[in-house]
């Protein structure tokens, strides 16, 4: 950093003006940057109870909900305060994915006959058609794909 190499220069007396003018920084960046290196960094008292809030919600929570938390807790701050030190600090809430039961074959319902008996291999087209149904999680909600395979040519005919 500049304001070590002017420290560096004053050592062979050298003055704080020529050294600054020399490597182009003003006196006034040279004085704040000592001061600020002199100064131990203070710790915000807000940041550390908006960590202790985050890890006690498993990193999960948004700057809303950490506001409420921080708001039940006797800390009063605003959500974008709250944004901007999520941000400054590194904090990003976590989603958690949530499993979902897609089959109940513990059921009284009357059960389809296996018709196709594990043949898989067919030898004309349009014989047996095989399908599948996904879940994808979205912000939105739940998003369903499906296709529909013919067993012959191996292709996806819908």
């Amino acid at each position: 950093m500049s304001y070590q190499l002017i420290e560096d220069l004053q050592m062979k007396a050298v003055t704080v003006s020529q050294a600054c003018r020399t490597l182009e920084v003003s006196r006034s960046g040279y004085y704040a940057a000592a001061k600020r290196r002199s100064e131990a960094p203070a710790v915000c008292a807000a940041s550390v109870h908006l960590k202790a809030a985050f890890a006690a919600s498993g990193r999960t929570y948004d700057s809303r909900r950490l506001r409420a938390a921080l708001d039940m807790s006797g800390v009063t701050m605003g959500r974008h305060r709250v944004r901007s030190l999520m941000r400054s600090n590194g904090l990003h809430p976590v989603w958690k994915r949530k499993f979902m039961h897609t089959t109940d074959s513990k059921h009284t319902m009357p059960v389809s006959p296996n018709v196709l008996a594990r043949q898989f291999e067919k030898q004309q087209p349009n014989q047996a058609w095989v399908s599948d149904i996904t879940y994808i999680r979205t912000r939105s909600g739940w998003l369903y794909r499906a296709a529909v395979l013919d067993l012959h040519s191996r292709k996806i005919v819908g």
